[in-house]
């Protein structure tokens, strides 16, 4: 059963290309607790996000990737990219306009807040998200 929120914090939040590759070869293996695993040590992932990350994988989607830098992944663009490609239009379009709204306005927090509210996921991942170290605020 697909939760939208999980759906959601999973097709926004960055995962490696490796990672990528290597949770999709154990889940044709029928080892699913061990790709969710290694999908959730490379990124932000939560457990039912990880998991509808790996259903997303099984089902030959991409995830957004990061910029290569575990800690500090550079997601700006990712969100940019989830609303770009349809990704996130798709799970939750009111949020596009209401995380659009807050961040013209200039209102990063309230959007961090949002965007934790309607995914599930965690603040530094939420700030990441809206915020790209080292830069402007994200403005989809």
């Amino acid at each position: 059963m697909t939760n939208t929120k999980a759906r959601t914090a999973a097709v926004i939040t960055p995962v490696g290309h490796e990672a990528q590759g290597e949770a999709r070869a154990l889940a044709r293996e029928g080892r699913a607790g061990k790709a969710v695993r290694r999908l959730r040590k490379d990124s932000w992932l939560k457990r039912g996000p990880a998991r509808e990350a790996l259903e997303l994988l099984v089902d030959g989607q991409e995830l957004p990737t990061s910029s290569g830098t575990r800690w500090r992944p550079c997601v700006g663009p990712v969100l940019r990219w989830s609303v770009r490609s349809g990704a996130l239009r798709r799970p939750d379009a009111p949020l596009v306009g209401e995380l659009t709204a807050l961040l013209g306005s200039g209102r990063q927090i309230a959007a961090v807040s949002l965007l934790r509210e309607r995914t599930g996921i965690d603040l530094a991942g939420g700030y990441h998200l809206v915020v790209e170290p080292g830069s402007r605020p994200l403005t989809p």
